[in-house]
């Protein structure tokens, strides 16, 4: 949706619109190319957009289709990166993944630590099951 809404605003090569995403999150969100690119040609195919050459670049822009559809969802242009952004709570959780996925690298790599990847892979596959667990106790 995201890049939708940017689209709807102008045409936009995919650097463009990684710049785009990553600013409008305050850093929070940046894609990356393996993940824009395949995303525009996928929209291609839904007839959402039209990617042209435009001064050496592929850019990408709106269809009929892809207005009507960003239209109908009604949903404001700010709200789409507001939930990228996630507020004090979301900044605090992506900083603990961080450093976990840090962690749990280090631990792994270290020399002379018998086992230590099949251990940091059995904490990280139960905390995985412990996380899981939150949405039967939400139901």
């Amino acid at each position: 949706m995201a890049i939708l809404v940017l689209l709807a605003e102008q045409p936009r090569h995919g650097y463009d619109l990684i710049r785009a995403i990553e600013e409008r999150t305050d850093g929070a969100w940046a894609p990356s190319p393996g993940s824009i690119y395949p995303t525009l040609q996928a929209l291609q195919d839904e007839g959402m957009v039209t990617i042209e050459e435009v001064e050496g670049r592929r850019t990408a822009s709106l269809t009929d289709a892809g207005r009507d559809w960003i239209a109908q969802q009604g949903t404001p242009e700010e709200h789409v990166f507001e939930r990228a952004r996630g507020g004090d709570d979301g900044h605090q959780l992506r900083e603990e993944i961080a450093a976990l996925t840090e962690a749990a690298v280090h631990v792994a790599r270290r020399s002379g630590t018998e086992g230590a990847p099949a251990k940091v892979t059995a904490i990280l596959a139960e905390a995985r099951r412990d996380v899981y667990r939150l949405l039967t106790e939400q139901a």
